[in-house]
């Protein structure tokens, strides 16, 4: 996951500046998770971004260790949880294989799973950080219907984006690939749902089964 920090570390500024394209499906994922975790609950979040989720979630839990792979990324995750005045929130930088040990009730990995060229081996590593019983929350981007725009764009357009760095790597896993990546770590599925309208984002619910 390391490799992929210099290209999060450019556009840092800019994405911490992008509004969420979906406020409403982002608002409804929230509430979803909060259902879900209880104030009692460790949790950690990869790939965390510019922390919007975890400052988001914090007051519904008992603490929350915020990771990324870049640290212009989790500096301004610092300076919007000192402004938003939370305390519980801690960001470290990590990849899944050093992150914290845990074991935490739950493990975030949101917009993430697409963007790792070892999916297997970060599946693993989250499973280990998961307690048994614990929950597993992704939300992941899956390819959409052949010829569909964005189809088109990820086929042809992606891979000049790619090519002059203005694109990280980015897998092109199906749902199916998915759910099987997920299970074959050794987490149960309990729930799945595609994001409303056009958004191929597929958000996975599972426990962690031993």
């Amino acid at each position: 996951m390391y490799k992929s920090a210099k290209f999060w570390d450019r556009v840092a500024d800019k994405y911490a500046a992008s509004p969420i394209r979906n406020q409403a499906a982002y608002e409804a994922t929230l509430d979803r998770m909060r259902g879900l975790l209880s104030p009692t609950d460790s949790v950690l979040e990869l790939g965390c971004g510019t922390g919007t989720t975890a400052i988001a979630l914090a007051p519904s839990l008992g603490h929350i260790i915020a990771t990324d792979v870049s640290d212009a990324m989790l500096d301004k995750g610092r300076e919007k949880a000192q402004a938003a005045g939370t305390a519980n929130v801690e960001f470290l930088q990590s990849d899944a294989a050093d992150a914290p040990a845990g074991p935490f009730d739950a493990v975030l990995a949101l917009n993430l799973l697409h963007l790792l060229e070892d999916l297997d081996g970060a599946l693993s590593e989250i499973a280990k950080r998961t307690k048994p019983g614990g929950l597993f929350i992704s939300k992941t981007f899956c390819m959409p219907g052949r010829g569909s725009v964005i189809w088109w764009f990820i086929q042809l357009g992606l891979p000049i984006a790619q090519a002059i760095g203005k694109a990280p790597y980015f897998a092109k896993l199906s749902t199916s690939d998915l759910d099987a990546a997920i299970t074959k770590a050794g987490f149960t599925i309990v729930e799945t749902q595609m994001a409303p309208g056009k958004d191929p984002r597929r958000t996975v619910i599972a426990r962690r089964t031993d």
